[in-house]
């Protein structure tokens, strides 16, 4: 899928890939916000500048990274939004919501990409020779990948191993005495996380899902 990528197209691939983590990380904070919680905001992390969200290893390197050794997955992350769950008017409650929030905005762009993606497919014929075409077909491109880093950004981040999304939702669902038990995991999540890389487990995973969904939002 990611195979013989020339400059352009890692252009194309960084360009929607710099957008979603931006996305994902302002919802959880903008969420917060309206949950009570104000860190995100003082900290000036409500900004869709991706700049301020940029983490050069997470954002940048890593996909080069993943791309460069062959790996099945290409993804990547932003610095993490502070949120202050114990400011939240309702803890429980309020810690979905805002876990909840980055997953739904990449499904939310994954969804607006694959539809304009259908539509740009469906009147090729009409752009494919204009003046215009290259600049369409990097847009038809960056639509493509939006497509696929914002469902594996959803779904990757949806894996209940601390400290992804899903593992704070599925915390607030378990009782008090499991999910401090549970919380402690957090120290090893990125150990647990590389050795599912390494073994290509997570490719399995994550391809069960993933697979329909492209074929449904790319009009395969």
């Amino acid at each position: 899928m990611f195979s013989n990528l020339n400059l352009n197209q890692i252009v194309v691939m960084i360009v929607p890939l710099l957008f979603s983590v931006t996305i994902h990380e302002v919802a959880h904070g903008y969420v917060a916000l309206r949950m009570g919680d104000h860190t995100a905001r003082l900290a000036g992390r409500l900004t869709l500048n991706p700049i301020k969200h940029l983490d050069f290893f997470g954002s940048l390197l890593l996909p080069l990274i993943l791309k460069l050794t062959g790996s099945p997955i290409i993804f990547g992350y932003a610095k993490p939004v502070p949120v202050n769950f114990s400011n939240l008017r309702d803890v429980r409650k309020g810690t979905i919501y805002v876990s909840s929030a980055g997953v739904l905005a990449n499904f939310i762009l994954a969804l607006l990409s694959g539809i304009l993606f259908q539509i740009l497919t469906r009147y090729k014929f009409l752009w494919q020779t204009s003046f215009f075409s290259p600049f369409i077909m990097d847009l038809y491109s960056m639509l493509f990948y939006s497509v696929i880093i914002n469902l594996i950004l959803a779904i990757f981040n949806l894996i209940p191993i601390p400290p992804l999304d899903g593992s704070k939702i599925l915390a607030m669902c378990l009782p008090t005495s499991l999910r401090m038990q549970y919380a402690r995991l957090e120290r090893y999540g990125m150990i647990i996380i590389i050795f599912l890389l390494l073994t290509n487990l997570l490719d399995k995973l994550l391809s069960f899902f993933l697979t329909p969904m492209f074929d449904i939002l790319l009009g395969r």
